[in-house]
């Protein structure tokens, strides 16, 4: 090879000259690294690299979310088959100084462990009932399987057929068998990993694994437990230089500011002491850079105002717990609860700390209100489907938003109006007045007559107040001047109602002086806000003392803390020092209240409500289609189905999306999408609807 390498080139001088062999290092000049420290080296690199770190995470992660599934089930199946909750509840309630919850958690137990007891009775009668089930039918279903056979047998005059019903169900069987016999082994098989994989489901879901093995995002310093150096280091940080300068010259570095830090619920509370020349409300602007300085969100930290001077008081949330949903309602869980409307609270839901938050209901008048689609009508509901448990408490009932939330109190309430257009509002506040009248007849009773509890009761009452129409003499049904009928209706039970137990209940959506009037705002006992926009409409829904004691409606987050609202009520249990009460309400859906309200209806001897609709035989869908579309420039599909079935049952109530169709298509107003879900917008029916008659005009003409 070296030989045709040179004879490439003309001179052989010119070939490559052969690299000098290399020169051997002594020992002193590359010291030689043994085997075992290059191994050892190499495994501590991969042993601590980041991608076998990640990789070690996940794996003990996902292990654990499986162990951490099996605990929370365990738990959960422990809980409910025995009183442990109960018992759990009353220890919470003792620690906390309220004896009276803790009677009432220890009543609950009883009922429980009762209700256990009468269980296990009928488990030892269960078996011999089972057998006598079981050969009545057995004896039932051969006896009509000869019948039948008996008649084919008639019919075909073949005796033969006499056994032919009988050898299909045997035929029946054998298939049967057949199946699970293919079925049984896959599904002893798929069994066990299909429970596994539901385990690490909960186990995911609840995060039940240690911090250590979760991923990056959620192994960063939010959520440390609250200690008096993070507390002064959060204040310090807060923008607010005499307050900075303040905790520099204290010689314990402000720790005598503090006061102990108390477990409170899912979180804790401190009480500040300010030093001379900071405000409370300073503090209270900052809400946000405060949380953030003490490692939460700005949701899970409450800044109120208690009565010592220059106080403020810091409730600090675990990080993340008021994310989780709380229990169900007591009136789902308990079908043995009954109310007491004199005596009696309202299981609402639970405060901050975790303690059951119940309101008296006893002669006060009640307005909710907040942002659309924040929990309002369910929070309202809730109140009344508890009251509804006391037979003698009367309600009339106008939903004036007409999507069927009510429906459940058909044959409960006296009077039940559901629908979202001027026509529902005129009969909304004839229904008032009618209230009105009798409480002026209860007034001119004689002195000490008691008188049941009259509930009236308006949902998304700013339809009342904000509609035009006007009557034959001019007066206008909304407004909030003198001659408004609605306003002076309501002003008239707000001055007098309680007195004879006529109580004004109202819910309204975004509040503004025009939909809400002051001086019905300001005249419902207990006040309640969900979610707001600004500072100013909180201020509307609970009046200046308690946003000026730190109630914040307007800094719960829209859609996020749904059901959360602000209570200000002397019908509630509201620490000293505070102007209201932050309350988690439960959630109870259409299908649970329709179960309470069936045991209310089996309480009472049967109510007729009053439906101010009357149900016609001819109707013209495209104009029905425009009256519950109301005012909404456009309604969801679903929506309109529902308005439509409450406006008239027999004609509307099995109506599907192919029937809405039916009757648009052609005419302009078909239903479109809008932020991808179908609509039906208000403008092209009202077009088509007026087309209608156009062309109806025209056909008389002609």
């Amino acid at each position: 090879m070296s030989e045709n390498v040179v004879h490439l080139f003309k001179d052989p001088q010119d070939a490559p000259q052969a690299a000098p062999a290399p020169v051997a290092a002594t020992a002193a000049e590359t010291p030689s690294v043994p085997l075992w420290a290059r191994s050892a080296k190499a495994i501590r690199h991969a042993v601590t690299h980041e991608h076998t770190q990640t990789t070690c995470r996940a794996v003990a992660r996902h292990g654990l979310y499986v162990v951490g599934g099996t605990r929370i089930v365990a738990r959960r199946t422990w809980e409910s088959r025995t009183p442990a909750r109960y018992e759990r509840m009353i220890r919470a309630a003792e620690a906390a100084g309220n004896y009276e919850a803790a009677t009432e958690w220890e009543e609950r137990g009883q009922r429980f462990r009762d209700a256990r007891h009468r269980r296990r009775m009928d488990l030892l009668t269960a078996p011999l009932d089972a057998a006598k089930g079981v050969a009545a039918a057995a004896g039932m279903g051969a006896g009509m399987l000869l019948l039948v056979g008996i008649a084919l047998a008639v019919a075909n005059e073949n005796f033969a057929d006499v056994a032919t019903p009988t050898m299909a169900v045997v035929q029946l069987i054998q298939w049967l068998v057949f199946v699970a016999s293919v079925t049984w082994g896959p599904a002893v098989t798929i069994g066990p990993w299909a429970a596994l994989i539901g385990l690490w489901a909960v186990g995911k879901h609840q995060q039940a694994a240690p911090a250590w093995a979760m991923p990056a995002n959620f192994r960063d310093t939010d959520g440390e437990p609250i200690t008096p150096s993070i507390v002064v280091l959060a204040l310090r940080n807060l923008g607010v230089a005499p307050l900075r300068n303040a905790i520099k010259d204290m010689g314990d570095a402000g720790a005598s500011m503090l006061g102990p830090i108390r477990i409170a619920g899912c979180g804790v509370e401190v009480d500040v002491t300010l030093p001379s020349g900071v405000s409370t409300d300073e503090v209270q602007r900052r809400r946000r850079k405060l949380a953030e300085n003490l490692g939460r969100h700005e949701h899970e930290v409450f800044i109120t105002i208690p009565q010592a001077a220059r106080t403020v008081r810091l409730w600090v949330a675990d990080s993340g717990a008021l994310d989780e949903p709380i229990g169900p309602s007591p009136l789902v869980t308990d079908e043995s609860m009954t109310a007491d409307y004199a005596k009696g609270r309202a299981p609402w839901g639970e405060d901050l700390r975790g303690d059951a938050a119940v309101l008296s209901l006893y002669q006060r008048h009640l307005l909710i209100t907040g942002l659309s689609n924040q929990g309002k009508t369910v929070a309202l509901r809730a109140l009344a489907l508890w009251l509804a448990l006391d037979r003698s408490v009367q309600f009339l009932i106008g939903d004036l938003k007409g999507v069927g939330d009510w429906a459940m109190f058909d044959g409960l309430a006296t009077t039940l109006i559901q629908g979202p257009t001027d026509e529902h509002v005129i009969q909304v506040t004839e229904m008032v007045e009618g209230a009105v009248e009798e409480m002026n007849r209860r007034i001119q009773a004689p002195p000490g007559t008691v008188f049941p509890a009259l509930v009236v009761l308006v949902d998304e009452a700013q339809m009342a107040f904000m509609c035009p129409v006007k009557d034959e003499d001019k007066r206008p049904y909304g407004g909030s001047k003198s001659n408004s009928r609605y306003f002076m209706a309501v002003r008239k039970i707000h001055n007098q109602g309680r007195a004879v137990n006529v109580l004004m209940w109202q819910g309204t959506q975004d509040p503004t002086d025009q939909n809400l009037p002051k001086l019905v705002r300001e005249g419902a006992h207990t006040r309640a806000s969900l979610a707001l926009g600004t500072e100013s409409q909180a201020r509307m829904a609970l009046g200046d003392k308690a946003v000026d004691g730190g109630a914040a409606p307007n800094m719960l987050r829209p859609g996020l803390d749904q059901g959360t609202l602000v209570v200000a009520s002397s019908g509630i249990d509201i620490p000293a020092g505070q102007a209201a009460i932050t309350v988690r309400t439960h959630y109870i859906d259409d299908d649970g209240a329709k179960a309470i309200t069936d045991r209310a209806k089996a309480l009472r001897d049967g109510v007729t409500t009053l439906h101010a609709i009357e149900r016609g035989e001819d109707r013209d869908p495209l104009a029905d289609i425009l009256t519950v579309l109301g005012d909404a420039s456009r309604v969801l599909t679903q929506d309109v189905l529902k308005r439509l079935a409450t406006l008239n049952e027999d004609a509307y109530g099995t109506w599907t999306n192919g029937d809405l169709k039916r009757v648009l298509d052609g005419t302009g107003a078909e239903p479109y999408k809008s932020d991808g879900r179908m609509v039906v917008g208000r403008d092209r029916v009202a077009r088509a609807l007026a087309n209608q008659d156009d062309e109806g005009s025209a056909s008389a003409s002609g």
